[in-house]
């Protein structure tokens, strides 16, 4: 049937969901750490900072040289710049830094450009071309769209657009017009490449005249190059965590899925293979849960097949105890049928009689027996007064007792309570008390002594009867096991009252136990049975 496959199966793949789920978990936290690692927002700013004020020296610097050296005029206040002398001033001091000079007058026209060249066709623009490509271009475009993402994202205030227009004025540029107003200005722009475009405005002064304003401006690059430095420096930390994390993760899920694999296997073996008992994998030299849990269903398993042989065993004694009365009841309902006389024909009735009740006896104890378990494990412990209820059953049985001269004695002392379900703890003690009745002569004592030693409350019950026979102490306790008194009608009993009352008691984690009490000159005295009993909340 479908239903018989292994469920398992599924998870016998190279990698199991649990080591799935254990890689993703580990992963995701890497991962989201890395990618924030990466941004670098307030490692790039200082980049930024650092090179606008270094762009901010070079500035000063070359506003003093343009001031000093293309700066025409005889009297103060009428110094003005020379435009041919400040356009080859700026074209040959920029011309080592990777910078762009823009130079304007005092009423912010353009008077010099280092990237324009006046021939006879024109204005000629020259265009720095981009640095050839290496192998690192795709780290760059790839760490460049980031970026983007991010500012798309995460940016709180997007950059103005750096718009490069040849005929561009003062008024295009807000720290040019500081610079003109006598205040260094600077501003960072983006291009449409997302490349950072970084300028500085600074006033050109003779003495205290603002004659004009010089504008360095700057592309990113070398502050994309230590970016990209770091990142791959950050990277290769990465890979090698990644790997670390990978390997680690990897040991965790074979620690953990690989046994619970090979107990799900074993499990599922015992489920479907009815005719061999597997065990279960023994994990004992773990001390971790993995362990306990092997540990707790190799436990499981074992009582279950106890309980699988105990039933097993009880299916078996019970065919066996009912295929007897049974046998006579068949024998005497087909002689009656043969015969004719009345008085013989009543004594078969009789027998067929005593049969049906036989029957209905062992019946109701099997029945009692085979939902005992399961009543044992549903009822909830409550406190329960051994002492107390030694005293009730005396009361009880006292009538029958005295029908036959038995005298019931109750000796209880200490705090007798413990923790157990009442009503099979009486059931218990009546079998017990029933017991010592049947085997008890007449004009005899039963004593029922009741006290506390160490953890546990001891019960006894002692008759005067004529013991147990010897070395059948503990065979007495076995189902449907019969030793009663001659004088006793047979089939009174079903032999399962002894076998209840040791079950009863250790579902209650206790014990039981018979011995012959004897006298001094070695002679049985009667029987004694002792019920141990701890206790419990």
């Amino acid at each position: 049937m479908a239903t018989d496959r292994p469920r398992f199966n599924r998870l016998s793949g190279a990698i199991s969901p649990l080591t799935r789920r254990i890689l993703a978990v580990n992963l995701v936290a890497l991962f989201f750490l890395v990618a924030g690692m990466l941004y670098l927002d307030e490692h790039r700013r200082g980049l930024i900072d650092e090179e606008l004020l270094s762009l901010r020296g070079q500035a000063n610097l070359f506003a003093a040289a343009v001031a000093e050296g293309a700066t025409v005029g005889d009297t103060p206040g009428s110094e003005h710049l020379n435009p041919l002398l400040a356009q080859q001033m700026v074209r040959r001091l920029v011309q080592a830094s990777g910078t762009r000079a823009r130079l304007y007058d005092e009423k912010g026209r353009s008077i010099a450009d280092s990237l324009l060249f006046k021939g006879p066709a024109g204005v000629v623009e020259a265009e720095e071309l981009p640095p050839p490509a290496d192998k690192r271009q795709r780290l760059r475009d790839f760490l460049a769209e980031y970026d983007r993402l991010i500012q798309r994202l995460w940016a709180p205030d997007p950059l103005p657009v750096y718009v490069d227009n040849p005929a561009a004025s003062a008024k295009d540029f807000p720290e040019v017009q500081s610079a003109l107003a006598g205040t260094a200005d600077s501003q960072v722009r983006r291009d449409p490449n997302s490349s950072l475009i970084l300028s500085v405005a600074v006033p050109v002064q003779r003495y205290t005249q603002v004659i004009g304003a010089l504008m360095l401006t700057r592309d990113s690059a070398p502050i994309d190059a230590a970016m990209v430095r770091v990142r791959l420096d950050i990277l290769k930390w990465f890979a090698i965590a990644l790997g670390l994390t990978i390997l680690l993760s990897l040991y965790l899920a074979w620690t953990i899925a690989y046994p619970i694999r090979r107990l799900a296997a074993a499990a599922e073996r015992v489920r479907r293979d009815r005719q061999g008992r597997y065990s279960i994998p023994d994990f004992s030299n773990r001390s971790d849960e993995i362990g306990r849990l092997g540990a707790a269903l190799k436990e499981m398993t074992e009582a279950l097949w106890l309980r699988m042989d105990a039933i097993e065993r009880f299916a078996a004694d019970v065919a066996h105890e009912i295929k007897n009365p049974l046998t006579s009841l068949r024998s005497a309902v087909e002689t009656a049928a043969r015969i004719n006389d009345p008085e013989r024909r009543q004594k078969l009735m009789n027998i067929i009689q005593e049969d049906v009740g036989r029957l209905d006896r062992l019946i109701t104890d099997i029945s009692d027996a085979s939902r005992l378990d399961a009543e044992l494990s549903r009822a909830k412990s409550e406190p329960v007064d051994i002492g107390k209820m030694l005293k009730a059953l005396v009361d009880v049985t006292e009538t029958a007792a005295a029908e036959r001269d038995i005298r019931l004695l109750v000796e209880a002392t200490g705090n007798l309570t413990i923790g157990g379900i009442e009503g099979r703890l009486v059931q218990v003690f009546r079998n017990l008390i029933a017991n010592a009745l049947s085997f008890s002569p007449r004009g005899g004592t039963i004593r029922l002594k009741a006290f506390r030693e160490g953890r546990a409350v001891v019960a006894e019950v002692l008759d005067e009867g004529p013991g147990i026979p010897e070395g059948r102490e503990g065979e007495i306790f076995q189902r449907f096991y019969s030793l009663r008194p001659s004088e006793e009608k047979f089939g009174v009993h079903s032999g399962l009252g002894l076998s209840i009352s040791k079950q009863i008691v250790e579902a209650h984690g206790g014990s039981i136990a018979a011995m012959n009490r004897c006298r001094s000159n070695g002679d049985i005295a009667g029987a004694c049975f002792t019920v141990r009993l701890p206790v419990t909340p």
